[in-house]
């Protein structure tokens, strides 16, 4: 969480609502209980939700990677939802051994997050959303699909 606009050189973080750096380096990343997500490939629909997540509030980035990082208990919850029914993609890449087909969707999040210790609590707002487009971002638009990599690719 910010203050300001992102593209201004005077805006500070105030908040990384984060599960922080495991042992092993893995950063960012939690396991989530079963249910937690649900796909429909074939249609292109999937959600992925969680209520009252426990995370770090680790105030900002590089006090989070920082040697010694320290946070304060915090909760999130969050809802995705792909609802499917978009143009159809296929995507392979010889190079490096990766392809796929996928059904783009009008993707929507809602998200809180809550400093347990002060009380702050962050909402999303529903209608300031919007999906990236294969223009904006060169990477195309949210989808969901079937894929193939590694010793699985052919």
């Amino acid at each position: 969480m910010f203050t300001g606009a992102v593209d201004d050189p005077t805006t500070q973080q105030l908040h990384d609502f984060e599960p922080g750096i495991a042992p092993s380096g893995l950063f960012w990343t939690i396991g989530v209980s079963f249910g937690t997500v649900q796909v429909d490939p074939f249609a292109g629909r999937a959600r992925m939700s969680g209520v009252h997540v426990a995370v770090g509030d680790y105030h900002d980035f590089f006090s989070a990677v920082s040697p010694n990082p320290s946070s304060i208990p915090s909760h999130v919850s969050f809802d995705v939802r792909w609802p499917g029914g978009g143009d159809k993609r296929t995507i392979r890449d010889d190079d490096f051994k990766f392809a796929g087909t996928y059904i783009t969707s009008p993707t929507s999040i809602s998200f809180s997050a809550r400093n347990d210790q002060r009380g702050v609590v962050y909402t999303s707002d529903p209608n300031g959303q919007f999906n990236p487009t294969l223009d904006q971002l060169g990477a195309g638009s949210p989808a969901v699909g079937f894929e193939r990599n590694g010793k699985f690719f052919r």
